[in-house]
């Protein structure tokens, strides 16, 4: 389970560092709390970390639920999909939210796939047998 344990805490981690850049941002554009709107490039950063905020409420639970039932090498490897995800997301969505498709997907796909791992285990492990 290190695996998963690792993924979780890098998650958590990429959030607080999503959450600096908002800060960061704050300072750079002149955006002062708790305002949330004010320049384009402060409002990219802070959805961001909002959107990262909402996927990790998901992630997280499919991440340990499916590592229950599967290979944690396996899941993990799906999660670090998900965290690579998250910074090509991350910065093609700060530089041009047009382009932040494919970071999207790769943060979103993996999130899917443990859903359907956690859920798929569930019903083989105690529905089946």
């Amino acid at each position: 389970m290190a695996w998963i344990e690792l993924v979780s805490l890098l998650a958590l981690i990429q959030f607080l560092v999503f959450g600096v850049l908002v800060g960061r941002a704050r300072g750079l554009y002149g955006v002062k709390a708790p305002a949330t709107t004010g320049h384009e490039v402060f409002e990219r950063t802070y959805r961001v970390q909002m959107n990262t905020l909402e996927t990790l409420v998901i992630f997280l639970p499919a991440l340990w639920l499916a590592a229950r039932y599967w290979s944690p090498a396996w899941v993990g490897a799906v999660g670090a999909v998900y965290l690579l995800g998250r910074v090509l997301y991350a910065r093609s969505y700060i530089k041009d939210p047009a382009s932040r498709s494919m970071g999207y997907l790769l943060s979103m796909l993996p999130t899917l796939a443990l859903l359907l791992a956690a859920l798929g285990g569930l019903i083989r492990a105690h529905l089946i047998s």
